[in-house]
């Protein structure tokens, strides 16, 4: 068992993507991604909110509708029972008790659950648009808006998978610290291993989440607050290929020395290859790890941009 499965992270879920049959049909929508290979890293907390409001299943389908006057409502699809009150009051309740968890996984396209795209009907027709957000979800991402989320069908894609694990992690980390008790050793120190992740991510962030830790004006709550807000805004920029390479390239800086001539280029063309596209970004950083071995560097071990997240998940292999 490795690290990361000895230390499982508190993550919310919707209920049905691990199986619950819950859903107004009395079926699931199983994630097999989230089932077979988060939960092995993730400790799932599951909740339907449609359930908690005591809807039951199977059960009439409800939809998002704007009135006349833009208030957005939740419904049953036939117009019979209103349940936006119980919702949002489900909501707050719930979302007040969530200060555990570390990031959230929504049902993509649910009134109560979705994140973005939602579709909200106008009222007394069939009409809509997808601009909405699931009642539920809104109050989460609201009361809660440095905790990293995402939706089902968005994990499918590669790079968000890739950037939303690592934005679970990173919060992981932060929330751990602050548990621990802040101080300006421990945002430092923070700070100083998430520096090329936050290189890669957000360069100009990078630059000025220094300054600001380096500061004396503010207290040293309000500096942390800050610096977390700055930091995940950061996370979630995705990596360019041309981002990734100034960092590796950053990051080759520190062999120039210990390097022989052919190693120097041996990692000058894995960088290259990758900044064409010829090589995935796990070929330069195996190879950067593998010198790291054998020229231990203690600033470089710490950097958290060389293990991010677990390898068992194989997220950098292709791209």
């Amino acid at each position: 068992m490795n690290h990361f499965e000895q230390n499982k992270i508190k993550v919310g879920i919707s209920s049905c993507l691990i199986g619950f049959k819950v859903r107004f049909d009395g079926g699931h929508k199983r994630s097999g991604y989230c089932e077979k290979v988060l939960s092995s890293f993730f400790d799932f907390q599951p909740i339907c909110p449609e359930m908690g409001i005591g809807l039951g299943t199977p059960r009439k389908t409800i939809r998002l509708v704007r009135s006349a006057d833009e208030v957005i409502k939740v419904v049953a699809s036939d117009g019979s029972f209103d349940v936006t009150d119980k919702l949002r009051d489900f909501a707050q309740q719930t979302s007040a008790d969530l200060n555990h968890i570390s990031g959230y996984i929504f049902c993509a396209k649910s009134p109560s659950c979705g994140m973005e795209r939602v579709t909200v009907y106008k009222e007394g027709g069939n009409q809509g648009a997808r601009d909405g957000i699931g009642l539920y979800a809104q109050q989460i991402m609201q009361d809660h808006p440095l905790l990293p989320v995402e939706e089902d069908g968005r994990l499918n894609d590669t790079k968000l998978r890739e950037n939303f694990i690592t934005r679970v992690l990173a919060f992981h980390k932060w929330q751990s610290l602050m548990a621990d008790g802040v101080s300006k050793h421990a945002l430092t120190t923070f700070h100083a291993e998430h520096k090329y992740l936050l290189m890669a991510h957000d360069p100009n962030t990078y630059k000025s989440l220094g300054p600001l830790l380096g500061q004396n004006e503010l207290a040293l709550e309000q500096t942390a607050e800050q610096y977390i807000k700055g930091f995940m805004a950061a996370l979630k920029h995705i990596p360019t290929r041309k981002g990734h390479t100034n960092t590796l390239q950053h990051l080759q800086g520190y062999f120039k020395k210990q390097l022989n001539s052919q190693q120097r280029v041996d990692l000058a063309e894995q960088i290259d290859k990758y900044r064409q596209g010829l090589l995935p970004l796990m070929a330069p950083i195996t190879l950067i790890k593998h010198y790291l071995t054998q020229y231990p560097d203690d600033y470089l071990s710490q950097q958290v941009y060389l293990n991010p997240h677990p390898e068992e998940l194989k997220l950098r292999y292709e791209h």
